[in-house]
């Protein structure tokens, strides 16, 4: 009896323990090259580390190409931060979960040189204009503006940032750059040519194989973010003032956007229910004719 007590102890107290410290990947869009990206980061890593007493590594990519090949391969990785059709896809294909979000909505921007934006966005075809290369959202977004394939700019993918494309506007190596708002909003001396429709905004989420105590730890330091000073830089390299709580009915459906996107793969529909006693009983009932409420 005494031994049963003493194992029942033990294991309350292991039940009761917090979790060890483990390592963690984040996943983050290649906004930069890779290496400023380490730098752009390594704060916001050093304060989840602090914050929740685990161990966070960043893993990048050169370049969109092998951001989504990666995607698609379900390489692993156990956070993502990332704009929502990217965020949907996870979500919808990998299992993860959005805990936390950038507070504003996220919105890009055709900019350009004041005499160029008076031509409007038929002005611009033929002439360059520079992005992210696909699937980032700025691109994808830009072909939303010109659908016509025969009356097209000349899309150049070649900037190494978003901010890399805005300063080629300047050094006149394309005409207009498609941005995020938050980069366009810091070039008031630039000419919004268009804007794109809204989408809620960029997001933090978490793969199926980290732990609640994890996933609950890391949210409430993201929602903290905004309350330690010397992470100001931090989130103005994000474009945010703070983060909220994300939740996953925010992002159905914005996987779309990667629809006309190569290598992308509808998902399979759900199989339809096997027919059971009462509904063959209704089918006979009803002649097999098709019945739909309100007429």
């Amino acid at each position: 009896m005494k031994l049963s007590h003493g194992l029942a102890a033990i294991i309350s107290v292991l039940i009761a323990a917090p979790a060890m410290a483990a390592d963690y990947t984040l996943a983050v869009e290649p906004n930069f090259p890779p290496a400023q990206a380490q730098q752009v980061y390594k704060p916001l890593l050093d304060y989840l580390a602090k914050s929740t007493g685990h161990s966070f590594a960043l893993k990048t990519a050169t370049n969109y190409h092998v951001y989504w090949r990666d995607l698609r391969s379900g390489a692993k990785t156990d956070f993502a931060f990332e704009e929502a059709h990217f965020t949907d896809y996870r979500r919808e294909r990998l299992g993860f979960t959005p805990l936390v979000r950038v507070a504003e909505a996220t919105r890009y921007s055709l900019l350009a040189d004041a005499p160029v934006a008076e031509g409007g966005i038929q002005g611009l075809i033929g002439y360059r204009v520079v992005s992210m290369p696909a699937p980032s959202m700025g691109y994808l977004l830009l072909g939303d503006l010109y659908k016509n394939p025969i009356a097209q700019p000349e899309i150049q993918s070649v900037a190494a940032s978003w901010k890399d494309g805005v300063e080629m506007v300047f050094s006149q190596e394309t005409e207009a750059a498609m941005v995020p708002n938050y980069i366009a909003q810091t070039y008031p001396n630039l000419v919004v040519v268009s804007e794109s429709r809204e989408f809620t905004g960029r997001a933090l989420s978490a793969g199926g194989t980290v732990p609640a105590d994890v996933r609950k730890a890391v949210s409430e330091a993201m929602l903290k973010l905004h309350e330690d000073d010397s992470l100001y830089e931090v989130l103005v390299e994000l474009g945010a003032s703070q983060f909220v709580p994300a939740t996953a009915a925010e992002y159905a459906g914005n996987e779309r956007l990667l629809r006309g996107v190569f290598g992308y793969k509808a998902k399979p529909a759900a199989a339809a229910p096997e027919a059971t006693a009462d509904t063959q009983a209704e089918a006979e009932v009803t002649g097999g004719i098709e019945v739909t409420a309100g007429g």
